[in-house]
């Protein structure tokens, strides 16, 4: 029998708005890549982003699977959104070989996945947080990306999560609904200084998160694969536009300066979402004050600065796990749980 690590391993991250792939060979990880898939305009488009993954296909790999998509508002129900995940899985992949992550109930095959819906659904935080565990031993997860932020404490090589499902995680502090580039900016905040003024905002999706990281040059372009609140140019004269429609004016109101340090607050104010969240998972796990942040996600440069306010170091799940290159290990870190349940399974 040809030992787990020999093979080549595929993991997937079917989202509700983009799929993550992650591919192992020999244990390395040698092809890492998300690409935008809307759920809620149905399976085809999942498919459409699948197609373009499967020159990868050769060579008889393992297929594992995680979740995030059965939230789609396209599903009556979570349970429904796993249940149609899991027959697209089998009509696309065929039977053989094929694994999916139960999070607490561990991999399990394709046929016995169907009953169990409530460990299956949304548990890619689990994969990525219990892969940093047994590498690091004791530490902080956060994984940041486009529209949620999962905050894990781990000691002793295994996870202290105090919740499980998405409404208990939530509760807890380890799932904020707050994203690097697909967030409302009404969901940030209800006010923002403007001219030294606390001004309401507009409750209309006129600006999202990555119109925040392009102004103040922390977004790599290639991670909004969505189109802008207002279809228009993804510049920073773009973006600046949609802020100031937030508060009811134009971008040429106030001066390019003026409108960065609406933006900068606006970065703050959600780090300090992601704060609270991550300062009660520390403390109910009473992590040791060395323990490190381990990033995930396309938003690391926000995690980078919750590690500063948290005063611990900080360190980048893509230098955690064997890659085949600097830009791989970077591209598997914005895909971190297909490339966690890829390792997983390698490893288990």
């Amino acid at each position: 029998m040809v030992a787990k690590e020999k093979r080549t391993v595929i993991g997937w991250d079917i989202g509700g708005a983009h799929l993550k792939m992650a591919r192992t060979d020999n244990g390395q990880i040698t092809h890492a890549r998300t690409l935008k898939a809307p759920m809620w305009l149905g399976l085809d488009q999942v498919r459409d982003a699948l197609d373009q993954f499967r020159p990868l296909f050769q060579g008889n790999p393992i297929h594992v699977f995680t979740m995030t998509g059965e939230l789609s508002d396209g599903f009556p129900s979570r349970d429904a959104g796993v249940r149609h995940i899991l027959d697209f899985i089998k009509a696309e992949f065929g039977g053989d070989d094929l694994q999916v992550y139960g999070g607490r109930a561990g991999f399990v095959d394709l046929s016995e996945a169907y009953d169990l819906g409530p460990d299956i659904a949304s548990a890619n935080w689990h994969a990525t947080a219990a892969l940093s565990a047994s590498i690091k031993g004791e530490g902080l997860f956060v994984d940041m990306g486009s529209t949620t932020t999962d905050i894990l404490a781990f000691q002793n090589g295994r996870l202290c999560n105090n919740g499980y499902s998405d409404a208990e995680r939530l509760l807890t502090g380890e799932l904020v609904y707050t994203g690097f580039t697909r967030s409302a900016l009404i969901g940030i905040a209800e006010r923002v200084p403007v001219r030294a003024t606390m001004t309401p905002l507009m409750n209309e999706y006129f600006a999202n998160t990555a119109d925040l990281g392009r102004i103040l040059g922390t977004l790599d372009e290639a991670d909004d694969q969505y189109p802008a609140a207002d279809r228009r140019a993804k510049s920073r004269h773009g973006s600046i536009g949609r802020i100031a429609r937030m508060v009811g004016r134009d971008g040429t109101d106030l001066s390019e300066g003026e409108w960065i340090d609406v933006a900068r607050w606006f970065s703050e104010h959600q780090l300090r979402m992601i704060h609270d969240g991550a300062f009660r998972v520390c403390g109910n796990a009473a992590l040791s004050p060395g323990a490190p942040v381990v990033g995930a996600g396309i938003g690391r440069p926000q995690i980078m600065q919750l590690a500063k306010r948290l005063e611990r170091p900080y360190v980048d799940f893509g230098m955690l796990v064997p890659a085949a290159s600097d830009e791989i290990r970077d591209q598997a870190s914005k895909a971190a749980p297909a490339a966690a349940v890829a390792l997983l399974w390698s490893k288990s």
